[in-house]
């Protein structure tokens, strides 16, 4: 799966950095980053539903599989001299789909393979290798891109692919499927909704989801206009906007290090992130275009607290869902989030087209700030730090 995640980085920033170079268009970045979020958002409550009921490993392969077909056909178009942006929307797309799969059944394995007490570090270790991912790929995917061409990337990625796909032929990934002779027979919906009512079940943990998902509203327009910031703003090339993802994935690297030990108050550890992304996406906007070495140092810090972000977020659900509605329950949260990311990449495409992209971060800055603060508020999720202390 590390190898699979290596080579899939290298050909979504080459595909990105395809679509910045000729366009230089903050809405067709958003446009792509929508393509991205919104069929996983859409089709994770059914993913979810697969992982439980039928085999996760055969899931995980197949989804793997289809995504790497995707980009060996994109290459032998590329190849052709057939590249167009909508080609590159459609593996955009097709990889959202694979991931709506994909991500509930990995997830949904972990809490058979990992002890409770070690899920945190299980949930950063995933985190620590995108990180590495983020660093090494961009520079791997912007050599090739330049030096061999667009479609060498998309190659790399199809092989990648291949050779996770043969190396979980071997593993042992459980499975669980509740024990009723009726459970297959039973319309995906009503499996859907048992998702959801596990959710509903813990009133902090169901508003907690709620309040990330706002957050990831506010959050998901940076990711898109990244590259545009190093490309419009600070007058950047293709190798300095690989230097400005690597020194985000870099900083993922060092925040995961930092929770590596475990923790216990995993909300407030969310709240934390939020506020500390909030405040430095706004010092970057207030850089000047010469200071994107600066920029590059942000993004170190930024990276660094959005590692205290997902980690403990899958884990608080992995911790307080049964096993086996834990896929479904997932699939909702990876849905709430994908559903949330193109909205805010909708708002910020326009807003960062219409007013400039620093000072866009400026503003996005200051909601997600507010939106940290407000998420420790609520008594309900202050309490689900308070039942792991105990």
């Amino acid at each position: 799966q590390a190898v699979s995640m290596f080579t899939s980085y290298a050909a979504s920033f080459a595909a990105v950095w395809y679509v910045t170079e000729t366009t230089g268009s903050a809405i067709l970045l958003s446009a792509m980053s929508i393509c991205a979020y919104l069929p996983q958002g859409i089709l994770s409550p059914y993913g979810g539903v697969i992982a439980d009921r039928y085999n996760r490993k055969a899931v995980i392969i197949a989804a793997d599989m289809a995504v790497g077909l995707v980009s060996l056909a994109l290459g032998l178009f590329i190849l052709v001299g057939d590249v167009s942006i909508a080609a590159i929307m459609f593996m955009v797309v097709a990889r959202s789909v694979g991931q709506a799969f994909h991500g509930p059944a990995m997830m949904a394995a972990m809490p058979m393979l990992v002890p409770e007490k070690h899920l945190l570090r299980i949930n950063t270790l995933d985190m620590m290798l995108m990180s590495v991912a983020g660093i090494v790929s961009p520079a791997l995917g912007i050599m090739l891109y330049e030096g061999v061409g667009f479609h060498a990337v998309m190659f790399l990625d199809f092989a990648g692919a291949a050779l996770a796909c043969l190396a979980l032929l071997k593993a042992s990934i459980p499975s669980v499927h509740e024990e009723s002779a009726a459970c297959e027979k039973r319309h995906p919906l009503v499996e859907m909704k048992e998702g959801w009512d596990a959710l509903r079940a813990n009133r902090g943990l169901f508003l907690l989801i709620v309040l990330i998902t706002l957050g990831m509203v506010s959050f998901g327009p940076m990711g898109s206009l990244y590259p545009l910031m190093t490309y419009d703003h600070f007058g950047g090339d293709g190798f300095m906007a690989a230097v400005a993802e690597a020194a985000f994935a870099g900083g993922l690297f060092v925040g995961s290090l930092i929770i590596w030990g475990g923790g216990r108050r995993l909300a407030l550890l969310l709240a934390v992130s939020c506020v500390a992304f909030g405040l430095l996406a706004t010092v970057s906007g207030l850089l000047a275009p010469s200071m994107f070495w600066a920029f590059a140092a942000l993004c170190v810090l930024m990276g660094m607290v959005c590692a205290w972000f997902n980690g403990p977020t899958v884990t608080l659900v992995q911790r307080n869902v049964a096993e086996e509605k834990m896929g479904r329950a997932l699939g909702f949260v990876t849905a709430a989030m994908g559903l949330a990311s193109p909205a805010g990449i909708a708002i910020g495409g326009i807003a960062a087209d219409a007013i400039g992209v620093a000072p866009f971060f400026v503003i996005d800055g200051i909601v997600c700030t507010i939106i940290g603060i407000a998420l420790y508020l609520p008594k309900s999720v202050r309490a689900l730090d308070e039942s792991s202390a105990a």
